[in-house]
């Protein structure tokens, strides 16, 4: 079982619920499912470069990602419906906890100059998106192999109601959320 599913159990659930007086134990928020998101657009002409992009994606994320096609055609982009434009991965269960537990515990700290993640990017309804600027942070990546820097998206689905019970969720989870 996956270490931070242990603590979870264990540590953050008895937490939540002295914090928020949940009278069920159904309603004490938890991870749903982490998606993590990289737009490919530049990779529209060049079939290689999709193919690395999406070889690097399945190394960070432990699974193979889905290649999202455009929906419509816009001239200004030359882009056609059905081309190729970015790639997402959806984790659940173990893998979801293992990448949450390597996200707070290894990369982060990698960042340079880190001061914490934004408490500002909640969606109202307790999810949350974290944005990374590029791949190179992940250890699974070697700095040599890397063609292009690219970045990508993960967001955070919870089945908290409000934004306060997902960032209490995660915080107690480890993510490291800049001081106010």
């Amino acid at each position: 079982m996956a270490r931070l599913k242990d603590k979870y159990r264990a540590e953050v659930v008895p937490a939540l619920q002295q914090r928020f007086e949940y009278k069920n134990v159904m309603e004490i928020p938890r991870l749903e499912k982490i998606v993590i998101n990289m737009g490919l657009g530049d990779c529209k002409d060049n079939a290689k470069a999709l193919e690395v992009a999406v070889t690097e994606l399945t190394t960070i994320a432990g699974q193979k990602p889905l290649v999202t096609k455009a929906k419509k055609s816009i001239a200004n982009f030359k882009l056609r419906a059905g081309m190729n434009v970015g790639a997402k991965v959806t984790l659940r269960g173990d893998r979801m906890y293992e990448f949450a537990d390597k996200l707070v515990s290894i990369v982060l700290p990698r960042v340079r100059d880190f001061r914490g993640v934004s408490t500002k990017a909640f969606d109202g309804r307790g999810n949350y998106s974290l944005g990374v600027r590029e791949q190179l942070i992940f250890p699974e990546i070697e700095y040599d192999k890397v063609e292009k820097i690219r970045g990508m998206e993960m967001i955070f689905v919870t089945t908290a109601k409000t934004d306060e019970e997902a960032r209490e969720l995660l915080r107690l989870l480890g993510m490291p959320f800049q001081r106010a």
